[in-house]
């Protein structure tokens, strides 16, 4: 990708233009009538790691972390179907996303030792599908994402819907549109302002709108998170979250730890929010680099 900002890049760090620089092979694979985005970095004859984005978000989230892992993984991120570059459905389910991730898994060859990672709604998704089918995977990363308990009282937020339906008049005006959700500050706007690059697309009959099925959330069935999901979790699982993360408080760690059968590995990562990699990019890559070796040891 072009450098958007030539007179300021250097208040952008190079690791980052060299991430994004290096891109990644698209492929598309058919799951249910349905063409299913799904992008890759690396060899395919290293351990392969695949990502999943979280609700509304898409497989370009992953641009500026995927790279730096490549040298020891070969690396795939995928767009859930109505999200991203992915087709949308009449309706949505858990089924039907878990056989989108096996699907884009045997696409790619991914083995049985692959390494599942997903962040907040990406993690739940992964989460249904190592339950469904645990042959299928090697050892699995939740990321900022686990299951609240059930005295835990839930925070009320405005819910997120119904923004796909507006169609801003051009380019810039939609990405200057863009906003994480959960709120959040972010302090790196270099990454916000690639992602809003990357989530808006042009539409039909003129205009722009955001990469996402503004019709996902009312039609998603078994979108809930289970106590079973976790229960069922008999592969080498780990957890990274942020500090300071609202999604992913201290009391939905440990009753998610106490669900996961086995030990399962837990990281920290210091000041960061629910949106972890875009706080502490740096800090994330490396703890999920030495997660994803320590879990390979343990399978």
């Amino acid at each position: 990708m072009a450098r958007w900002e030539q007179n300021s890049s250097g208040s952008i760090p190079e690791w980052f233009w060299e991430a994004i620089e290096d891109e990644a092979d698209r492929h598309s694979v058919t799951v249910e009538d349905c063409d299913v985005i799904y992008r890759t970095w690396g060899d395919p004859q290293k351990p392969g790691v695949l990502l999943i984005h979280g609700m509304n978000a898409h497989s370009r989230w992953w641009d500026f972390i995927a790279p730096q892992i490549k040298n020891d993984f070969f690396v795939v991120a995928m767009d859930l179907t109505g999200m991203g570059d992915s087709d949308y459905r009449y309706s949505y389910g858990a089924d039907t996303y878990c056989r989108e991730i096996v699907g884009v898994s045997d696409a790619v060859g991914l083995n049985d030792e692959m390494t599942i990672v997903g962040h907040s709604f990406g993690g739940m998704m992964a989460a249904k599908a190592v339950a469904r089918f645990p042959e299928r995977f090697g050892s699995f990363i939740l990321v900022d994402s686990g299951i609240r308990h059930p005295d835990e009282p839930l925070k009320e937020r405005v819910q997120m819907g119904g923004s796909r339906g507006k169609v801003y008049p051009d380019r810039a005006t939609a990405e200057g549109r863009f906003r994480l959700f959960p709120p959040q500050p972010c302090a790196n706007e270099y990454i916000l302002k690639y992602i809003a690059k990357q989530s808006v697309m042009a539409v039909e009959g003129g205009g722009f709108a955001w990469k996402f099925d503004e019709d996902l959330p009312a039609t998603l069935k078994d979108g809930e998170r289970y106590p079973e999901d976790y229960q069922s979790l008999k592969i080498p699982t780990g957890i990274i979250y942020g500090e300071n993360s609202e999604s992913f408080t201290k009391q939905t760690l440990q009753y998610t730890v106490d669900l996961i059968p086995g030990d399962p590995l837990v990281e920290e990562i210091t000041d960061a929010q629910h949106h972890v990699f875009l706080d502490q990019p740096i800090a994330f890559t490396e703890s999920l680099r030495a997660m994803l070796i320590s879990l390979k040891g343990s399978e």
